[in-house]
């Protein structure tokens, strides 16, 4: 009897005893927040027409998926740029070649308010050849390192009159054998001045290819190699002209505008830059923001679009 009561009693107390405390809830980690772009973003940009839908290509993103997305952005660059062409003024090869290589560390504007009065003293090779390197570094020196830059026009000069009859070749082979003139500078005369298809890999395009993740590559003949795989060969001067056009617009490397970009729901890297609409578009630059262009001779349809001409040098 006495032993049941005792059984009774710490069955009691137990059932009495204070439950423990829970121990307060984890809280979860903050999710990571991701800016997506609208889908209408391109509406922001006068003359595009909106995308059609947002696209976040994945890690592991196909070959095939991303030739489409890549080939589905320079569709919709032609629609934005339809009168995109090379900033440089020019009016033959020999001009063309010679803009190029003073383009070099400098502004096409730069270059654009520069060769006038080049031309005009020496219009052609044979006359640029037999040059006085001083009267040619006077002429240049606004374009920045005027005397290697000399030095690389008079020596072009003297090559094109020794070697191809005073006449710009219209092969890469020959064009990069010529003084200050690489790959680059090599396929702008080729597509702009023959009509042969060429990448035109400068800053802006390499800039922009990598944000949009079509390469991961950093040498310049590498990008070329890995973009020129992702279209037909036709294609590549004109998609040259777009990327190089948009990334001095819109897609710029400090501060791009991606709250005005018309490709924002294309893009991986949207987000980097400005995504309020008002914000943005005080960053555009050239015709889209309202300002000149580069070339002082540009082009009627660029004129027609809304383009200005840039200024001559001196004039501001």
């Amino acid at each position: 009897m006495k032993k049941a009561a005792s059984v009774k009693k710490a069955a009691s107390a137990k059932k009495a005893a204070p439950a423990k405390k829970a121990a307060p809830a984890r809280k979860a980690p903050a999710a990571k927040k991701v800016t997506v772009a609208p889908q209408k973003a391109t509406a922001r940009v006068k003359g595009a027409a909106p995308a059609k839908a947002v696209v976040h290509p994945p890690g592991d993103e196909s070959r095939t998926a991303l030739v489409r997305r890549a080939r589905r952005i320079n569709r919709e660059l032609a629609e934005v740029y339809p009168y995109a062409h090379p900033e440089l003024d020019f009016d033959n090869p020999f001009q063309l070649v010679v803009a190029t290589v003073l383009s070099a560390q400098t502004t096409d504007l730069r270059v654009n308010q520069t060769t006038p009065a080049l031309f005009a003293k020496y219009p052609t090779p044979e006359d640029l050849a037999a040059a006085n390197p001083e009267e040619v570094e006077e002429i240049l020196r606004p374009t920045g390192f005027f005397r290697a830059k000399t030095k690389s026009v008079i020596g072009l000069s003297k090559a094109l009159v020794e070697e191809f009859g005073g006449e710009v070749p219209g092969r890469l082979e020959d064009l990069v054998k010529l003084p200050g003139v690489g790959r680059k500078t090599a396929f702008v005369v080729l597509g702009n001045a023959f009509g042969r298809p060429g990448i035109t890999v400068d800053t802006h395009f390499q800039r922009l290819v990598r944000r949009w993740q079509w390469t991961a590559e950093t040498d310049p003949d590498k990008i070329e190699a890995a973009v020129g795989a992702l279209f037909p060969k036709s294609d590549w001067t004109d998609l040259s002209h777009h990327v190089i056009w948009h990334g001095r617009r819109i897609c710029h490397a400090r501060k791009p505008a991606c709250g005005a970009c018309p490709i924002a729901p294309l893009c991986p890297a949207y987000g980097e830059g400005e995504t309020d609409p008002e914000k943005a578009k005080k960053l555009l630059k050239y015709e889209k923001g309202g300002f000149p262009g580069q070339r002082l001779r540009p082009p009627q349809a660029y004129l027609d679009a809304g383009g200005k001409p840039a200024p001559p040098l001196g004039a501001g």
